[in-house]
């Protein structure tokens, strides 16, 4: 081996062991709710402007491209746009099931008397939301009725990124009650699209998906976690899923159940956990703002805004997440609180929860999707719904965001005279903050 030279630093070389650290932080960087929330925004608005620049055609053929053609025996024949849809939002709907599966089994739905208030409350800003759609769509014609359940999914990584960059004085139960609320509400989700989007279901795919699913949760619950035997079988159940006619990001919530919170083993505790949080990053930096990107652009140049803006479609989706999603959050959380002895969360207002019920209305990444399997992608009617989701979701955060910085002055200046109170009691003299 020819010696370095003296002063030479050695080349860097690719996939050792000294660039995992760098691997590690960029991980718990897209762990972040900001930095994830940043990406996905990031990811529409890139999409947005170049389905409304000169290069709007290409932005279109980039969807239409199929990247393996021919492989339609094997489900490969799909367009980018579709591997998004259906292949990389597996991967979201996995790490979902993961959270959902960890908080039944030992988070906050675990204890009934924790969980009935957001449960509770995902339901009526699933229920309400569904029903201001549908009586705006009351006399609509053609298919616009099976769009009823667009505005009713909760984006939580856009909705927990908002708050995270809001809150400094916030009552910390208020995270807890909103994503609570959301892993409830993405269960709500996922069975909507099984039972109301799906396709006409063959038995003998649904039944091999069954058992791929099966096997996998057969090998992670004695302790065999090998990338080599599990990768092979989530794609199978993946495949299997797509050709049963049921949406195959199914497969991917299925999937996540299957993991154990708790092994009888103790070689892997918390396997639920465990995976969420190698995963989490490939859900927040890929799969979710790569479906973004796909999904968000929607062309307006030369839209008629006059018929855009008074499309049935358009106003019950606006409408179901800005105006049905709030109420019902709040309206059914206060009816539960004063007919039984459920309450809220100590230090947690009536206000408060406002704030995190327009936080609801962010319904973004599931109903993209929803919009696509109920009107078809690239129709006149899905085009509206992006504009309207995307219209919908923005009003609901700026709502959102109002309220709760005007809450969080209030809290901070409440935390800010309890702290004085205690140093002069302590015989101190504080310099207290002006109030901004």
């Amino acid at each position: 081996m020819t010696p370095r030279p003296p002063g030479q630093r050695p080349a860097r070389r690719l996939f050792t062991p000294a660039g995992w650290p760098d691997t590690a932080f960029l991980a718990s960087v897209l762990r972040t709710e900001t930095v994830g929330g940043a990406i996905l925004l990031v990811a529409s608005v890139l999409a947005l402007a170049w389905a409304n620049s000169p290069w709007q055609q290409a932005y279109v053929e980039l969807g239409r491209f199929v990247p393996w053609p021919g492989g339609g025996s094997l489900h490969l024949d799909l367009t980018l746009g579709q591997w998004a849809a259906d292949g990389l939002l597996a991967i979201f709907f996995f790490v979902v099931g993961l959270e959902l599966k960890r908080e039944f089994v030992a988070g906050d739905l675990h204890d009934p008397r924790q969980a009935v208030l957001p449960v509770v409350a995902a339901v009526g800003g699933v229920a309400l939301p569904a029903l201001v759609y549908a009586a705006v769509n009351l006399t609509s014609s053609g298919g616009a009725p099976r769009g009823w359940a667009i505005p009713t999914a909760t984006d939580i990584a856009f909705a927990l990124a908002v708050l995270a960059v809001i809150n400094s004085h916030l009552p910390q139960g208020l995270r807890a009650f909103l994503l609570t609320l959301a892993v409830v509400d993405d269960l709500i989700a996922i069975t909507i699209i099984a039972v109301f989007y799906s396709e006409q279901v063959h038995p003998l795919p649904l039944l091999g998906a069954v058992a791929a699913v099966v096997a996998f949760g057969a090998l992670v619950r004695s302790g065999r976690t090998r990338w080599w035997a599990l990768l092979p079988l989530a794609a199978v159940a993946w495949a299997m899923m797509h050709a049963s006619g049921v949406h195959a990001t199914v497969a991917g919530v299925l999937l996540g159940f299957t993991v154990p919170v708790h092994t009888n083993r103790g070689s892997h505790p918390h396997l639920a956990e465990h995976l969420e949080h190698r995963w989490r990053p490939i859900s927040a930096g890929l799969a979710v703002p790569v479906f973004a990107f796909f999904a968000a652009g929607v062309p307006l140049r030369g839209t008629d805004v006059g018929r855009l803006l008074t499309d049935p479609i358009v106003l019950g989706v606006v409408a179901g997440l800005v105006i049905g999603k709030s109420v019902g959050i709040l309206g059914s959380t206060y009816l539960v609180a004063r007919f039984t002895r459920a309450r809220l969360d100590s230090g947690i207002s009536w206000r408060d929860l406002l704030g995190v019920s327009l936080l609801g209305g962010i319904g973004f990444t599931v109903s993209l999707l929803i919009g696509e399997l109920a009107f078809g992608t690239g129709s006149v009617a899905d085009g509206h719904v992006k504009a309207a989701v995307l219209g919908g979701s923005v009003l609901a955060a700026l709502l959102a965001a109002a309220v709760l910085t005007r809450r969080n002055v209030v809290h901070r200046r409440a935390a800010e005279r309890v702290a004085g109170d205690g140093d002069r009691r302590g015989g101190r003299t504080v310099t207290r903050p002006a109030d901004g």
